[in-house]
């Protein structure tokens, strides 16, 4: 009889073939901490339904694959948060003399749930930034749409149904339109409407919702969707770790896990169904897996490699204040991506020396969200400002591909990640481009800014997207608006023909910083979204190695620096190899700068160098991988 079931969630029918020492994550340097547990039993999501009670009635382990949405390691006890609201919707006919009751219910049970927006609305900008604040914003938009409000009134009069089916009915059709897009942006906002249709059909039934905040003890929260009024409430205290049916990398769920610190797997399918409340789960936010009643031997190694984690992070954070500096005196600079301002904070708590990349896309995901001048100008000033005059590089609207800014419309594309998008969608976006540029300009005063063109090919695109940002420059001045006037722009490296030409890139840019999420997806001819292939985008590559390579020479003749802000950067696997290419600068998430720097300060140059030379002469991704793994065996591991 097998002693695991692994269930495979959306993200878990992903290779489970590949299990070299190197894992790309990179989250953590677990050398020693636990090995991975030995899949005994794989069914797929098609599979496993007619044997589920048979494991559950023998209590058997089961693991799941997910979506490893923050990293770290929590244990503890399910609790399953299940609104159920949409399961008790009664459905009945009215007659036409109860229209009008029915339709002032409705009107009251609107101005109701906008209270409580209202509220969340002030609570959020005082916890959690302006940014943030407008995700309620968006829902206050919806409550008080007045064409949806038609549209229901419409329904209502037809059909002669009691509001609450016609309500549901109406999201139903709307959440469908989302979910079947071809965009996962789009995809996501569909928990947007689901929150505020369950909070109009809480106050129309007269239900009481259980409220996270009241949690008083420590649990691991299993949940379907974790809607952003629930994690904005949630007592982050008791909530040590997260386990979610839905969410993708750009959920609101994700982005608030990592800024929270708590560790998160999405994208689990059937979680909700298959744990029970009180359940003994294992939240393993590294690997992307969901333990439920682990075996005691199980039990004891995460035990065992939670205690590590936490002494490690303690360990780790007496380096905070200290350089990122080999041992024979080479020193790096170490920066933090971020999506939103308020992951500033925390950057600098975990020792970044600046923002090496701030995603700027954020402010134009969310539908029903004008990323106008002035808004875009608050949000990079708020970040400049709780930078404190360290410099923060912002990249410029990288759209397109995998990212559809909902209010434009963006026609769909039979190879959108070959197409119209990021620099390319800019420079047809000219007017649009210039009012990005504008905000950029403005709140440049306010710190040390730098500007970063995605997708750069080659130096027309660079010369185009120059004269643009002088052009916002001339608006400015006609409108008396101050701005710095000599700002360093620079170019991410992230396509092949970038690389070949980094030298006559480096004759107009003021930095190169490279994007090896990109890089490694273009060079290798490799979808990295696609499940099936997905374990061959290898960043350790030979082919993607020298492109990194000729990047940071090119970047040196030409005197400027080399940067790095794909995951890559933030792979303490990766570090040694990047210190001996002759990378100038790391950037990644502000998680991941403590054990990086950890790793800089235990090598020195001169060897990191040496290991550079040997993999630039290696002949396969798996030589490299071997090659690096017993390298930082040698040299850290045995340090720790």
């Amino acid at each position: 009889m097998p002693k695991t079931v692994h269930i495979l969630g959306k993200a878990g029918s992903q290779d489970m073939r590949k299990n070299t020492h190197f894992r790309q994550s990179g989250a953590l340097f677990p050398w020693d901490v636990l090995p991975p547990i030995e899949p005994v039993m794989v069914l797929p999501l098609n599979l496993f339904d007619s044997l589920l009670a048979f494991a559950v009635c023998f209590n058997i382990m089961k693991e799941f694959k997910g979506i490893s949405a923050s990293s770290g390691v929590a244990i503890g006890k399910a609790f399953l948060y299940v609104d159920d609201v949409f399961s008790q919707i009664p459905r009945y006919s009215i007659t036409k003399d109860e229209v009008e009751l029915e339709w002032a219910r409705f009107l009251d049970a609107v101005l109701a749930a906008e209270g409580e927006v209202l509220e969340l609305l002030e609570r959020a900008n005082r916890e959690m930034g302006e940014e943030q604040a407008k995700i309620f914003e968006s829902h206050l938009m919806m409550l008080r749409d007045e064409d949806l409000k038609d549209q229901i009134q419409t329904k209502l009069n037809k059909s002669n149904q009691n509001i609450e089916w016609v309500l549901w009915d109406i999201s139903r059709e709307l959440t469908q339109k989302l979910s079947n897009a071809s965009d996962p942006n789009l995809q996501e906002r569909v928990a947007d409407i689901f929150d505020v249709s369950r909070r109009i059909l809480h106050k129309l039934l007269f239900i009481k919702k259980v409220s996270l905040a009241d949690l008083q003890e420590e649990v691991i929260l299993v949940t379907h969707n974790l809607l952003p009024s629930d994690a904005l409430v949630m007592n982050k205290r008791f909530v040590k770790g997260i386990a979610m049916d839905m969410g993708g990398p750009t959920s609101h769920t994700a982005i608030l896990a990592r800024a929270f610190e708590i560790p998160a797997v999405l994208g689990l399918s059937t979680a909700t169904v298959e744990i029970k409340d009180g359940d003994l789960v294992i939240v393993d936010g590294n690997a992307g897996h969901i333990i439920c009643n682990p075996s005691p031997e199980v039990l004891e190694r995460y035990q065992r490699m939670a205690v590590q984690l936490k002494k490690m992070a303690e360990d780790l954070k007496t380096l905070c204040d200290l350089p990122a500096e080999t041992t024979d005196g080479y020193r790096v600079s170490l920066k933090a991506n971020i999506e939103i301002p308020e992951e500033a904070p925390l950057a600098l708590q975990n020792g970044a020396e600046g923002i090496g990349l701030y995603r700027s896309e954020f402010l134009f995901l969310a539908p029903g969200q004008s990323a106008d001048e002035e808004r875009q100008y608050r949000a990079y000033k708020q970040v400049l400002e709780a930078l404190e005059g360290r410099p923060v590089t912002i990249r410029t609207l990288d759209v397109g591909g995998d990212k559809i800014i909902p209010d434009l419309q963006a026609t769909e594309e039979k190879n959108p990640l070959l197409g119209w998008r990021a620099i390319r969608f800019c420079l047809a976006h000219q007017e649009f481009f210039k009012t990005q540029l504008r905000a950029l300009l403005r709140s440049s005063v306010h710190g040390n800014l730098k500007i970063m063109f995605p997708m750069i090919p080659g130096i027309e695109e660079l010369e185009a997207a120059l004269s643009l940002l002088q052009e916002a420059k001339a608006e400015l001045a006609v409108r008396s608006q101050p701005f710095a006037e000599n700002l360093e722009v620079g170019v991410m490296i992230e396509i092949p023909s970038a690389a070949m030409t980094a030298d006559i890139l480096a004759k107009k840019a003021a930095f190169f910083s490279i994007g090896t999420n990109d890089l490694v997806q273009y060079s290798l001819a490799v979808d990295r979204g696609n499940e099936r292939i997905a374990y061959l985008a290898q960043p350790f590559h030979p082919a993607v190695l020298r492109f990194i390579k000729r990047t940071i020479d090119e970047a040196h003749k030409g005197g400027i620096n080399a940067a790095m802000c794909g995951e890559l950067a933030g792979n303490p696997h990766a570090t040694a190899l990047l210190l001996g290419l002759g990378l100038d600068e790391f950037s990644m998430s502000s998680a991941s700068i403590p054990l990086v720097k950890k790793n800089i300060r235990s090598v020195s140059r001169a060897d990191c160098q040496q290991l550079a030379d040997a993999a630039l002469a290696c002949t396969s991704y798996l030589e490299v991988e071997d090659l690096v793994t017993k390298w930082m065996h040698q040299r850290i591991s045995k340090k720790s």
